[in-house]
């Protein structure tokens, strides 16, 4: 048993029976009263978020969350399959628990994956990843000056939105935390 001085982002929190990981935490020690700690916490499978308060010193349930290298290979089905990339086993990920993920994953990347009692729970990517525009509408010129975006499909399927100038082709680095565009790629 941990206490909510142990509190820190990315600890992982036993409640009701079910993980979460805490986003962001504040403690705070009002005029009057006892100290609390705020939280935000996201649930490891669902992806839910929700607000909880927690009173200063009150016993917390942690949970230890390994992380190690995988190499995603190939989706099957429904499922996603995982290689490791130290021992060379597989492991079949569920849609849901890949998430957001699977609209930037290439076959071949590495990846890390959250494990808990030898269980996997979430993938997790690097904060951007380069991807190949597949389609898009071509660009006119003068659209470097407008400032406009459109859309555009990148190799995984994902549809992005990027500059007017940029073309089927182009290589773009991706935010993988909200699919936004962050600039070309030249090699």
């Amino acid at each position: 048993m941990a206490s909510t001085s142990d509190i820190k982002n990315g600890v992982v929190l036993n409640m009701d029976g079910q993980l979460w990981t805490v986003i962001d935490f504040q403690h705070v020690k009002p005029g009057k009263g006892g100290a609390f700690v705020r939280t935000k916490v996201k649930n490891v499978m669902t992806g839910k978020v929700v607000d909880r308060t927690f009173n200063a010193g009150a016993k917390i349930e942690t949970e230890t969350v390994d992380r190690s290298i995988y190499q995603y290979l190939y989706k099957d089905g429904e499922g996603f399959v995982f290689m490791n990339a130290t021992d060379y086993d597989q492991v079949t990920l569920s849609a849901a628990q890949v998430g957001d993920a699977a609209n930037f994953m290439l076959e071949n990347q590495s990846v890390t994956l959250a494990m808990n009692n030898g269980e996997p729970l979430y993938v997790e990517l690097p904060a951007s990843v380069v991807l190949e525009i597949t389609y898009t509408e071509p660009g006119l010129q003068g659209d470097r000056s407008t400032g406009g975006t459109k859309p555009a499909t990148v190799e995984t399927g994902y549809q992005i939105q990027v500059p007017l100038f940029l073309e089927q082709g182009t290589r773009v680095k991706v935010d993988t935390r909200d699919g936004s565009y962050l600039g070309r790629v030249t090699d």
